[in-house]
């Protein structure tokens, strides 16, 4: 296993990082994602992202539970903040990044890791609704208090990072995370997140590298989704990923399978390396329902694609790319491909 730094910091992650949305707490039972987690530690991985919001806290709970006896120094623990969490009826400050929020999400969080502390809080998303000077001071304040030692963000644009780390600065503290989707279809953060992350100090910790699966090979044309994938997830997978489920992007995906083959690795390695390729990412975040699977991604660790092979990949998806840098995880698609 590689480890880098994660932005300007002197904080070391494994470059493959263990992510348990849409697995613990849902769709995998404890005992699987507790031998998850141990396969992540058995092949390297220290690195471990969340979210509170995640299964509605049970993510964190799982992660806590299986992390137990490890020792605390030799892993770092990522979590996020704006959601709302908890039973139902959710209040009016239980959204966001209000002072309010951010400091009963930090001790939720801790209390369910069962941590006395977080290496990176994260923003789990911008709030167009709080002044950015409260949400910046809460972060500062938590630094101070120990509660977190880094502070990141997920999903900002470029002007929502230079006002923050602005601020940040100011107040004693930097960003030195941002958390967005990346991969060989999803590239919206090339433009402008990526040349701002650089001149800020700033690096990525990217998430759905395997673009929900599709860059695994595994969907082909005209033929039903393999039983509990992503695509047959009626509990939101379905949706998040419905956007690559189109007859030009598979036939162009499948067109990565020799490129693999030449290079003897697995189409899921290529695309986990693929993204380890750019300077400015730190971690590819991958998930898994299977212990096996980790293993598997884990190879892409330190693997160097040749320029060339990077042109092909290129030249495969060239007209299915999502470069759009108006373009968001969870907006309406501008950019179709039938």
């Amino acid at each position: 296993m590689n480890f880098r730094f994660l932005g300007n910091s002197g904080l070391k992650i494994s470059e493959i990082t263990y992510g348990n949305w849409l697995t613990h707490g849902s769709q995998v039972e404890n005992e699987i994602a507790i031998a998850c987690v141990q396969a992540a530690l058995d092949n390297g991985i220290t690195t471990f992202d969340t979210a509170d919001v995640y299964a509605n806290g049970k993510a964190e709970t799982v992660l806590g539970h299986a992390l137990k006896g490890i020792r605390r120094e030799s892993v770092q623990i990522f979590t996020k903040v704006y959601w709302p969490v908890g039973p139902d009826p959710k209040g009016p400050n239980d959204t966001g990044l209000s002072r309010k929020h951010i400091m009963e999400g930090i001790n939720g969080s801790l209390k369910r890791l069962n941590t006395d502390y977080v290496d990176l809080y994260q923003a789990h998303r911008y709030d167009i609704f709080t002044p950015l000077e409260e949400t910046m001071q809460a972060f500062a304040d938590i630094v101070r208090s120990g509660k977190a030692l880094y502070i990141g963000v997920s999903e900002w644009s470029a002007e929502q990072l230079r006002q923050g780390q602005e601020l940040a600065k100011q107040m004693g503290f930097s960003l030195i995370s941002n958390q967005p989707q990346y991969s060989m279809l999803w590239r919206v953060i090339e433009a402008e997140v990526i040349p701002t992350s650089e001149a800020l100090g700033i690096s990525q910790i990217v998430w759905s590298p395997l673009a929900q699966g599709v860059l695994t090979g595994k969907y082909h044309l005209g033929k039903q989704a393999p039983e509990g994938s992503r695509a047959t997830d009626v509990n939101g997978g379905a949706d998040m990923i419905k956007r690559f489920m189109t007859h030009k992007v598979l036939s162009n995906v499948q067109e990565l399978q020799p490129i693999a083959e030449e290079l003897g690795i697995s189409m899921a390695q290529l695309a986990v390396a693929w993204v380890l390729q750019n300077r400015n990412v730190s971690a590819a975040i991958i998930g898994a329902s299977r212990p096996e699977q980790i293993a598997e991604n884990v190879k892409a660790s330190a693997t160097v694609l040749p320029g060339d092979v990077m042109e092909r990949i290129d030249d495969a998806l060239a007209d299915t790319m999502i470069t759009d840098p108006g373009e968001t995880a969870t907006s309406t698609p501008t950019q179709r491909f039938s």
